[in-house]
């Protein structure tokens, strides 16, 4: 992949090993390192060192090379918390701090791990190996339902579901601040970060449509408990569009203002799980709809607001 960055001021004196590994999702830390010193990465057409502080202006470029594919996705024996089952799909509850599939930096330890060990037959199941069965991703940090296709046919089918948006998906999120109003939308479309490319971002030019229904479940006097219904799926969806309107998640160390980021957070992650999926069975067609309790870090977090004088 080619790369071409011109550098932000918000991004000033950043480090240049940083910024590539932030930019590519398919670039590890030690990858970035390894481009920067075989000239693979330039800045400004010159070889710079990996902890080069770039300036805004600079532009880096090179070539990211594509991740190897070859590398094999092992079955790990990892508890899951599975709500149903059958030949066709499963639906588990996520629990925090759980990634969904392998990547660079992070080929164990993943819910595909963990499933390719739960049943063996998934592997294979859909055309990308680090994601067999995976139909949805939840981020590293939310917690709650997920649909995993057993069989090419339910991931076909479940992948349409989605596609068309006839899957209801419903999320409880605590969100810093009081909304004036008790429920409402956030009509704004997202797009990926124009050099962060891991995360999104506002974007009225070239983004998608995305779109969050909310209605507040109970208030708090620092924060609110939501219900966010989902009308498009987006990466990051909520967490944008909170931060977007000045309410961002409890928790969210990322979407959220620069001067809050590095401050130590009441709550241990982003305060967001989901707590309601509806889908059509891939081979009965009919409805299913699950619904799972909150977690124990989540509830101690109410607890905690609850607490605040």
């Amino acid at each position: 992949m080619k790369i071409n960055i011109k550098i932000p001021e918000d991004l000033k004196d950043t480090r240049l090993d940083t910024i590539i590994a932030t930019f590519s999702e398919a670039c590890s830390r030690s990858l970035a390192v390894k481009l920067i010193n075989t000239s693979a990465i330039l800045v400004n057409n010159e070889k710079k060192k990996p902890g080069f502080k770039v300036k805004p202006g600079d532009i880096i470029t090179g070539i990211i090379p594509d991740p190897d594919i070859d590398i094999p996705v092992l079955p790990e024996n990892i508890h899951l918390d599975i709500e149903f089952e059958d030949a066709h799909i499963i639906v588990i509850n996520k629990k925090p701090g759980m990634i969904v599939h392998p990547g660079p930096g992070n080929l164990s330890g993943t819910l595909v791990n963990a499933l390719l060990f739960h049943e063996p037959k998934i592997k294979g199941v859909g055309q990308d190996p680090f994601r067999s069965g995976i139909v949805h991703r939840l981020d590293k940090d939310t917690s709650g339902l997920m649909v995993v296709a057993k069989t090419e046919t339910a991931l076909d089918f479940l992948q349409k579901e989605f596609k068309q948006r006839r899957v209801a998906k419903k999320y409880l999120a605590l969100i810093s601040g009081n909304l004036p109003e008790d429920q409402g939308e956030i009509n704004i479309p997202l797009g990926r970060h124009p050099v962060k490319r891991k995360l999104m971002a506002i974007n009225y030019k070239d983004g998608k449509p995305a779109r969050t229904c909310w209605k507040v479940k109970k208030r708090f006097k620092t924060a609110c408990l939501v219900e966010a219904l989902l009308k498009t799926g987006r990466t990051h969806q909520i967490r944008v569009h909170f931060y977007a309107i000045d309410h961002p998640l409890v928790g969210d160390l990322i979407y959220q203002p620069r001067r809050y980021r590095k401050k130590k957070s009441i709550a241990p992650r982003q305060m967001l799980h989901s707590w309601q999926l509806a889908f059509r069975h891939p081979y009965s067609g009919k409805k299913m709809l699950f619904k799972t309790e909150l977690p124990e870090d989540f509830l101690q977090t109410e607890s905690l607001l609850e607490s605040l004088p």
